[in-house]
């Protein structure tokens, strides 16, 4: 693996993942469960985001490697065929999130161009495989500029909520009342607005790309999450005070929806915007997955195959070509609420486990010999409860 990864691309690495697959996709859904708290089911969600974000600056500081979760894993509980399972747990995590987010994706095209979802699924993978594919910087590179258009287009939302005079700051300093039944619509909704920032973890998993990683990726996981929680709480205020929230939750399309609301004009451009930033995150899991399937192969715990880089890509072509295979079905035959709640659901327990490592290498007191980020002990403590607290909401709603 190559070392061309600075902070500046890291950060729109990690805010590009983030942003396309939630508030294009999922702030309908999100909506039609919290209603007009939509805005808080994201602030839930990004706390609990928060603690793990610590966990994670400390132990990818640790353990700079790809494959990071399992490594973590390994090194708490010295356990080879636990740390293989968290390795395959992420993976699959990857895969169904790009899924989930094809599918919004294809949502978002059919606008443009009248074919069945089927073939604009498949056009979708097998185009950004071959971008994954291709080569770690140009990846980076292209992601970042998508980055930039994404979150040009979620400004301009919120700046036509503005202008449209929409109670924004009412909406978000709205406290939801003690009911029973609204703080359980809040928790549901934060369920599915925790998909809306899977992102940051990525950023470990491309640790081994990163010129300077002790300093640069827990600089870029904390800017990771604070970009994406205020625009995704604006964005979230404009779209629950643009109209009535049945039409927003039934939307394929949401955000376009609101675009037409606020600004009374096509909502063309933001469906464009949606799809690069749709295409965008899609391309970073494929591309994170595909680096732990490599990082797995290269500790033999996969075959060896999936462990040959080109010489000439710097790339795992094998591993990646076997990603992309594994998203086509999902996306073609699982409903996109179905994989939105089960990506929630693997990635809680994915940083429940991570939390619950980075206790137990404190509680052994494994040494590190490299320069790392310290984190107090309390914080991996809350993280763990709060993880399993949210996965508890959702199975026992």
């Amino acid at each position: 693996m190559r070392r061309r990864l600075g902070l500046a691309l890291l950060v729109l690495y990690g805010t590009g993942i983030t942003v396309g697959a939630g508030i294009y996709v999922l702030i309908g859904a999100v909506a039609g469960h919290a209603g007009v708290y939509a805005p808080w089911s994201f602030v839930v969600a990004a706390a609990v985001m928060a603690l793990t974000v610590a966990s994670y600056a400390e132990l990818s500081t640790r353990y700079p490697v790809s494959a990071g979760e399992a490594a973590y894993v390994r090194a708490a509980f010295r356990s080879r065929a636990f740390s293989t399972a968290i390795g395959l747990l992420t993976i699959m995590t990857g895969v169904v999130s790009s899924a989930a987010v094809t599918l919004g994706s294809a949502g978002y095209i059919q606008q443009f161009v009248d074919l069945p979802r089927g073939p604009i699924v498949a056009i979708i993978v097998l185009a950004l495989g071959a971008v994954a594919a291709w080569g770690i910087l140009e990846s980076v590179v292209l992601a970042s500029l998508f980055t930039l258009i994404e979150v040009g287009g979620l400004v301009t939302v919120i700046v036509a909520g503005i202008h449209a005079g929409l109670p924004i700051a009412t909406t978000i300093g709205h406290v939801p009342p003690l009911n029973t039944m609204i703080l359980s619509g809040i928790g549901f909704g934060s369920l599915l607005a925790f998909f809306a920032f899977i992102g940051f973890e990525d950023l470990a998993n491309v640790v081994e790309e990163a010129k300077v990683p002790h300093r640069d990726i827990p600089r870029a996981m904390i800017l990771t999450l604070g970009i994406s929680t205020l625009l995704y709480v604006l964005v979230a205020a404009v779209a629950v005070s643009a109209g009535p929230i049945e039409r927003l939750a039934s939307s394929s399309a949401p955000l376009s929806l609101v675009f037409r609301e606020v600004a009374g004009v096509n909502p063309a451009t933001i469906s464009a915007i949606a799809i690069v930033s749709t295409l965008n995150t899609i391309l970073a899991q494929m591309t994170m997955a595909a680096r732990v399937v490599y990082g797995i192969a290269r500790e033999g715990d996969l075959p060896a195959i999936f462990a040959r880089v080109h010489p000439r890509t710097g790339t795992p072509l094998i591993a990646t070509a076997c990603i992309a295979a594994a998203v086509v079905p999902l996306a073609l035959f699982v409903p996109l609420t179905r994989l939105a709640e089960g990506t929630s659901l693997a990635t809680l327990a994915l940083f429940a486990l991570v939390n619950l490592a980075l206790l137990r290498l404190r509680y052994r007191g494994v040494p590190s010999n490299i320069p790392h980020v310290t984190v107090p002990i309390w914080i991996p403590a809350i993280g763990l409860v709060t993880c399993v607290a949210m996965m508890a909401v959702a199975l026992f709603r």
